[in-house]
């Protein structure tokens, strides 16, 4: 179970009512008022109005949404939290996801990508400079190009 520091830091408002404990799997849509702890396996989609905490044998390959997230196993999938991400030190997390605040702990492993969002829009505008060919040559050979 989670210690009141974990739970002040995550600004838990709910209570943990729903446990997939370790040995269970579960495949399908899954719904939760409140927060919610995974220890077992579940495949498919997660939504709940509070928080999900991933326990070190939990395996989730689906999407999930949630206010936070805490992840201390192996997730697949998208992941949408409006408020904080964290990934522990034994996480594992192959996909994409969105936040306003993600932590990612010493040993945890990232293979995705990430959108950091506040109150559901990004907090500025993503810009794509594409270079052309020449002015990339001249800032390479530190030359003018000539003609």
């Amino acid at each position: 179970m989670l210690g009141k520091k974990e739970e002040q830091a995550l600004g838990r408002s709910g209570e943990l009512n729903t446990i997939i404990g370790k040995g269970s799997s579960l495949e399908g849509t899954l719904k939760v008022e409140n927060s919610i702890r995974v220890d077992g396996k579940i495949k498919g989609h997660i939504t709940t109005t509070d928080s999900l905490v991933i326990g070190k044998e939990g395996d989730i390959e689906g999407e999930i949404i949630a206010k936070n997230a805490v992840i201390g196993g192996r997730v697949r999938g998208k992941i949408n939290a409006t408020g904080k991400i964290v990934l522990e030190s034994k996480a594992f997390f192959h996909g994409e996801m969105k936040t306003s605040r993600l932590v990612i702990d010493d040993g945890a492993v990232f293979d995705g990508r990430c959108s950091m969002q506040k109150d559901g829009k990004l907090p500025f505008e993503p810009k794509i400079d594409e270079p052309t060919l020449k002015s990339d040559l001249k800032s390479v050979q530190g030359k003018p190009e000539s003609k």
